[in-house]
């Protein structure tokens, strides 16, 4: 059996005024909050509520064979109540079939992690905490920030907050000639794995509505039969995982709605479940579907699931080059 496993990145940032040394302590708000309420509105329209309305649709229609998986970040929630609490009430809708699981993250959406383990650790907890309470949900899957993974951060996950899975990139360097598709356990052993499956998470997320790409246009039939053919590698009854991590700003932001992504997903479950052996699943279920010994993988240097290099230059060069610049002033 092959389980497609949705997961969907939902964040907002406070975006910043135009602010210079003048405006120091001159008590003058540092947040641009008519921008931050007309950025919400506009994704929550295009996005979140038809995206969050569709997939209820299609949780009901299946009678819970879909399920999905989100990491919603402090800072979107806070956003949510702000400037559109529909969108909110929306999530906690989907989160009350029980065919969605909420993730853990930092609250923030930040790379604590890669500076301060107690502020990353201080930002977990919040992020769990708030979970609870607007979703009454406990959090047992982790994703970092970008999907930003190393051996120490499981040892932080694990030993200080418990979390049973993470999730992050599938990157070729580290699996060599190990499959994605499988579930595997962190270098000690303590915690499940699962992988990006990028080639066909990236259809998906970049290549849907580029005209350029050799296989556009994208169909449910073209690609549910490219996920049928990667099932013909397994041959001893072992359960994979073919995980699609993106996003959920693909849907009707990224991929505009003329571009046909919502009449894809719409379509995308029913042909899925047609086959015996393609199903969904959520992250937090693992434990009970891997049905054989894991294999232990270390990811001794940071990855990410950004840029061609998937390593952490996203954001490290684009520091070192500002500070350079800096120093040259």
């Amino acid at each position: 059996m092959l389980n497609i496993v949705f997961y969907f990145q939902v964040h907002q940032p406070y975006r910043l005024k135009h602010y210079n040394v003048l405006d120091i302590a001159s008590g003058s708000d540092m947040f641009d909050d008519p921008l931050n309420g007309l950025v919400m509105r506009k994704v929550a329209e295009k996005c979140y509520l038809p995206t969050n309305k569709l997939l209820l649709e299609l949780i009901r229609q299946h009678e819970g064979r879909f399920k999905v998986s989100y990491s919603i970040t402090g800072t979107a929630i806070e956003q949510f109540k702000l400037y559109s609490p529909e969108t909110l009430d929306s999530f906690k809708a989907l989160v009350d079939t029980g065919c969605v699981e909420i993730i853990g993250e930092t609250y923030f959406h930040s790379l604590a992690f890669l500076y301060d383990s107690n502020e990353f650790l201080d930002q977990v907890m919040m992020h769990r905490k708030l979970m609870k309470d607007e979703f009454g949900y406990d959090t047992v899957t982790f994703r970092n920030t970008e999907l930003i993974f190393q051996d120490r951060l499981s040892d932080l996950v694990y030993e200080i907050e418990g979390f049973k899975t993470i999730l992050t990139e599938g990157v070729d360097r580290i699996l060599q000639w190990r499959s994605p598709l499988y579930a595997y356990k962190n270098y000690s052993k303590d915690i499940n794995m699962l992988l990006k499956y990028y080639q066909l998470a990236d259809d998906i997320a970049f290549r849907f509505s580029n005209r350029d790409w050799p296989e556009y246009p994208l169909t449910v039939d073209k690609f549910v039969n490219w996920i049928d053919h990667l099932t013909l590698s397994e041959n001893k009854g072992r359960n994979q995982f073919l995980n699609l991590f993106m996003d959920y700003e693909t849907f009707g932001e990224h991929q505009w709605a003329e571009s046909g992504i919502f009449e894809f997903m719409r379509h995308f479950p029913a042909e899925v479940l047609k086959r015996p052996n393609l199903g969904f699943a959520m992250p937090r279920e693992t434990a009970e579907l891997a049905n054989y010994q894991q294999e232990s993988l270390s990811f001794p240097e940071p990855v990410s699931w950004a840029d061609e290099q998937r390593d952490l230059s996203a954001w490290l060069e684009k520091r070192y080059a500002t500070q350079c610049h800096r120093n040259a002033l």
